[in-house]
């Protein structure tokens, strides 16, 4: 955050500070200017801002010995106990790269709304996103519904990516979330026993009585294992077995019927000899 010295004459100088300053020297390399600290401070060349009708001319002849003009600190240096101020004309970026940290929250001005969110100006590099799922707890159909451009807004910082120069911002992760309703949640599964009492009254119902007998013969069926059900194998197992025993019983009846014909015939051609002999 820029500071203005002519606020406070007693502030030590610091990087960022903005200073009335006025030209006290003008050379090739810069100017040396007075900042009113009791010191000279030194503004490279590099660090004037020009203006463009005056973008071809020297140094000297935009800078002038007497000039007041509005610098910043850019940094301050010590070597060997000397303190050396360097100034700019560049007004200098309120966050810096190396300054933007995830969980810290910022100020800034809505810039330009988009249908996924809105870019927010914060004073770094470049604008921070607050995306539209990030814009409130609830359910968000448009940017427009919550912000407009020019809007002040405070958000936090929840990523940044320096590489792609990109800083994604967050306006619910500041605001308290919605209390959730858990009393009618708790208190509903409570209610249902009052809500229906016909259940609970099943209870002066008589049930049914048997006779012991018939109770123990039940309990007794229950308690015995029940023989467990072939499977499809042992069902084609058995199957094949029944078949092969037929097979086999039709093999020895025929068998016993061709020995039975063949002790015939030799029976009938041994009489047939015997009849012939005689």
């Amino acid at each position: 955050m820029e500071m203005n010295a002519e606020l406070n004459e007693n502030l030590e100088p610091r990087s960022k500070m903005q200073y009335k300053a006025k030209v006290v020297k003008v050379n090739l390399a810069g100017a040396i200017l007075d900042i009113g600290v009791g010191k000279p401070a030194f503004m490279h060349i590099s660090q004037v801002v020009v203006p463009e009708e005056t973008a071809n001319k020297k140094i000297d002849e935009v800078l002038k010995i007497g000039d007041e003009i509005d610098v910043w600190v850019k940094k301050i240096t010590r070597k060997d106990d000397e303190e050396r101020i360097e100034l700019t004309m560049i007004k200098p970026l309120d966050l810096e790269w190396r300054e933007v940290k995830v969980g810290d929250t910022v100020k800034g001005t809505v810039v330009r709304l988009e249908k996924f969110g809105a870019f927010v100006e914060i004073g770094a590099e470049r604008p921070g996103l607050v995306h539209i799922s990030e814009m409130a707890h609830g359910y968000v159909k448009v940017p427009s519904d919550v912000v407009k451009e020019g809007d002040e807004i405070e958000a936090q910082i929840i990523d940044v990516n320096k590489r792609k120069k990109q800083i994604k911002l967050s306006m619910k992760a500041i605001q308290p979330e919605p209390e959730k309703i858990v009393e009618e949640k708790t208190e509903t599964p409570a209610a249902r026993p009052s809500a229906r009492p016909s259940r609970e009254k099943k209870t002066d119902r008589k049930p049914r009585r048997k006779s012991d007998v018939d109770n123990s013969d039940l309990m007794e069926s229950i308690n015995e294992p029940a023989e467990p059900e072939p499977t499809a194998m042992e069902l084609a197992m058995r199957e094949a077995m029944e078949k092969a025993k037929e097979r086999k019983k039709r093999q020895e009846t025929k068998k016993v019927k061709t020995s039975s014909a063949e002790q015939e015939e030799i029976l009938s051609r041994t009489l047939e000899n015997k009849v012939q002999t005689t």
